[in-house]
């Protein structure tokens, strides 16, 4: 058998805010950011304590995801590469080739599938390519936004954020993913769809009559970009007579800048300004069945994908990455 490794990728986010300029600059392909958008970006990071505390939870998770496989008679090693921060994915490909690594899954820790994963790919393959012959072959997840364990889990941690309230009957529920711009969808992206997917198989999970579903954290592009916005769909919800609100950002899976600035910080305030009582329900980060689903997840990815063609295995598409 070869040797199988996991490789977790997020997007990264800057730790303090002398990281900020270079993390906004890599995000804009080495442009960097007028003075104004950067300033108000550190302030941001200011007002969650200074940096993102997603470096250490996605080593929380890497950690555990390795104790969880090894605990099922599996014991190979998992790593976590970031795109816009150090350490890079493609640096970490590299030093899974020199650890002896042969065939990894690489699974992005953000479970609908958008055309963002780009990115993620074009990482794998640098760092693929910067090996050259003998490099590991790579499975490259592509989408787990059904998978059962990762909707258990969602639903778990809305419904403790529903049982914050006297009365479920008088709870709305919306649920929320990071926007982006409108063209996709023209451009045939199914990310939209697979967050409604998400959003309905949790609601029916809870037994909810009916839910809601925002977009949040759009960028300033100057495009249209997915809505509506969660801030926008407060105030819809206000003008109904609605008081009571969850947001369950089912999108992340980490406490990061969209999740405490934009959600308990941005949202927060609009729903006080309208006399909503706003709870969210908590981040994944290293929930003990989020764990187990991305187990599921890397576990039917090695075992599962033996060829290039994508391949519809416990409710997410994997596809076989090799050097040229």
């Amino acid at each position: 058998m070869p040797r199988d490794a996991v490789l977790l990728m997020a997007y990264g986010s800057p730790d303090t805010l002398d990281q900020v300029e270079a993390y906004y600059t890599d995000i804009r392909r080495g442009s960097p950011p007028p003075a104004e958008l950067l300033e108000e970006l550190i302030g941001r990071y200011r007002a969650i304590g200074g940096g993102s505390p997603l470096s250490r939870i996605v080593e929380r998770q890497r950690a555990a995801l390795a104790a969880e496989l090894a605990r099922r008679g599996r014991p190979i090693p998992v790593y976590a590469g970031m795109r816009h921060i150090a350490p890079r994915i493609a640096t970490i490909v590299e030093g899974m080739s020199r650890d002896g690594v042969e065939r990894f899954v690489a699974i992005a820790l953000a479970p609908q599938r958008s055309s963002n994963a780009a990115g993620y790919w074009r990482a794998v393959r640098a760092g693929l390519d910067s090996v050259g012959e003998g490099a590991p072959t790579a499975v490259f997840v592509e989408s787990w936004h059904d998978e059962p364990g990762f909707i258990e889990a969602i639903a778990v941690a809305t419904r403790e954020a529903l049982d914050r309230f006297d009365d479920h009957a008088r709870v709305r529920v919306v649920f929320t993913a990071h926007s982006l711009p409108a063209r996709v969808v023209g451009e045939g992206d199914r990310y939209p769809d697979e967050i409604s997917a998400t959003a309905r198989l949790v609601a029916e999970r809870l037994g909810l009559d009916r839910h809601e579903q925002a977009f949040q954290s759009a960028g300033r592009t100057g495009e249209p970009w997915l809505g509506p916005d969660l801030r926008d769909e407060l105030r819809r919800l206000a003008a109904e007579g609605v008081r009571e609100v969850v947001v369950s950002p089912v999108g992340f899976v980490a406490e990061h800048l969209e999740v405490l600035y934009d959600i308990d910080i941005e949202a927060q305030a609009v729903a006080r300004d309208l006399g909503i009582r706003l709870e969210r329900a908590r981040s994944m980060n290293d929930d003990e069945r989020f764990i187990a689903a991305l187990a599921d997840v890397a576990t039917a990815g090695l075992d599962g994908t033996d060829g290039p063609e994508p391949d519809a295995t416990a409710g997410y598409a994997a596809t076989r990455l090799t050097t040229p």
